[in-house]
């Protein structure tokens, strides 16, 4: 039998690319209180002090005047692009155009720098000035940082039970939970997640969600945050340190002063190669210190 016509079987190429994998949406934008869209290389954001009433002892008496500690934070907006090169003697020989892909990369790329700057927003320091009640008029901005109980030490530890029921007190003292309209979030990673599963303590039915236990994930609730997986970096004071942080919508303000801008076009300058290029402007600060929580743990 002749078996030649099989030269002619046409082999079936792949016609799209299997992308590495890795975080392609925002998940902190929606966690923090949104700006829109920023005229100008900077926003501010005012916070204003709590007050008392006070008690009236004489009638007729001078009023006592009680002046609430202002103050104005500053985000600065920081610009950030991205540009991937397509070869225009490529594109003939490949069956699968690179473009889509391509683009669908930048914008991961993107999303991920937006986690990262309201990240570094959350734990770091706020520029902050102050208003001075004789003449109004605002001090220079100085660094703000987070002190005392919003910082839980990692003790040489990692995550553990004791740290987290910390952290959703201190936002009780505070007056900063869910009986103040707050929601409360609490970024986790890997370690975290590790640290979770494998603590007896937080693994029994009455303390995590079956769902945490049968799919071998942290609930989306519990103990009082929405739980939101984040791998943030490793610290740089303390190389084998994880700093998580649990924070309320309102304790931060992220804006963007230009959205994210494609361009897809030919480079003259390149022997006409195609370039994927996309860019964007943004920027984030916390405004209230005991509306966070950085939880230090050991990797």
């Amino acid at each position: 039998m002749n078996n030649t016509i099989t030269a002619a079987h046409v082999q079936q190429f792949h016609d799209g690319f299997a992308l590495a994998a890795q975080q392609m949406e925002s998940r902190l934008q929606e966690t923090v209180t949104s700006r829109g869209m920023v005229t100008g290389a900077s926003f501010t954001a005012n916070d204003l002090g709590a007050v008392e009433a006070n008690q009236v002892i004489e009638r007729y008496g001078d009023t006592e005047l009680t002046v609430p500690d202002h103050g104005t934070r500053l985000a600065l907006l920081s610009d950030w692009d991205l540009a991937l090169p397509v070869d225009k003697f490529d594109l003939p020989k490949l069956l699968a155009n690179p473009q889509g892909d391509y683009l669908r990369l930048s914008m991961a790329a993107h999303n991920r720098r937006k986690d990262a700057i309201i990240y570094n927003a959350l734990i770091g320091a706020a520029q902050r000035a102050t208003t001075s009640t004789v003449t109004g008029n605002h001090s220079a901005y100085s660094a703000t940082n987070l002190a005392g109980a919003q910082l839980i030490l990692n003790g040489g530890t990692g995550l553990t039970k004791a740290k987290i029921i910390q952290a959703k007190a201190q936002f009780r003292a505070n007056e900063a939970d869910e009986f103040n309209g707050e929601k409360l979030y609490f970024l986790y990673n890997n370690k975290a997640l590790q640290d979770i599963l494998g603590d007896v303590t937080l693994t029994t039915a009455d303390q995590l969600a079956v769902k945490m236990i049968q799919e071998g994930g942290v609930a989306r609730e519990w103990m009082g945050f929405t739980w939101v997986p984040y791998n943030f970096p490793v610290g740089a004071a303390v190389a084998s340190m994880f700093s998580a942080v649990a924070y309320s919508k309102s304790s931060a303000h992220f804006g963007i002063g230009d959205n994210v801008t494609t361009d897809i076009g030919p480079r003259r300058d390149k022997r006409n190669l195609i370039q994927v290029y996309t860019s964007m402007s943004m920027g984030a600060v916390r405004v209230r210190e005991e509306k966070v929580v950085r939880v230090d743990y050991i990797q």
